[in-house]
């Protein structure tokens, strides 16, 4: 899809304490990582590519084209980045990954006589309800 290797190049980390388990260590160590990537400016993508991403992705691209995502699953900020950098990589795979075109199927020949049945059955129903003078 596009280029791995100027992609990594390309992305820009923030740390930060995270919460969660960790016991004092928390409290002293940047183990949450934010990654960043610039759509606009990216040599990783095509023009086409960058035109996608920004249609399907528009709820998670700020107003200056930067597409971020923060992790702190792990107790370790290496272990953070990596996963950041996959979620991020999967992310723009599933958007640049073309969909697939529905073809609409027909009904069956036992789905169209279950359909005329039920309504006759109705039919039957409604006009046995009907008054009719003796």
């Amino acid at each position: 899809m596009f280029d791995s290797n100027t992609f990594e190049k390309e992305l820009k980390f923030r740390t930060s304490r995270s919460g969660g388990p960790g016991g004092q260590s928390v409290n002293k160590t940047e183990t949450r990582v934010e990654v960043m990537f610039d759509i606009a400016a990216s040599k990783a993508l095509s023009e086409s590519q960058k035109e996608i991403i920004k249609i399907k992705l528009g709820n998670r691209i700020s107003s200056s084209n930067i597409i971020s995502l923060a992790v702190s699953e792990k107790r370790g900020q290496l272990e953070n980045k990596g996963l950041a950098i996959n979620r991020l990589h999967s992310i723009l795979e599933d958007a640049l990954t073309p969909e697939k075109r529905r073809i609409p199927s027909k009904p069956s020949k036992a789905s169209k006589t279950r359909r005329i049945e039920s309504k006759n059955r109705r039919s039957e129903l409604k006009s046995s309800r009907r008054w009719k003078p003796d």
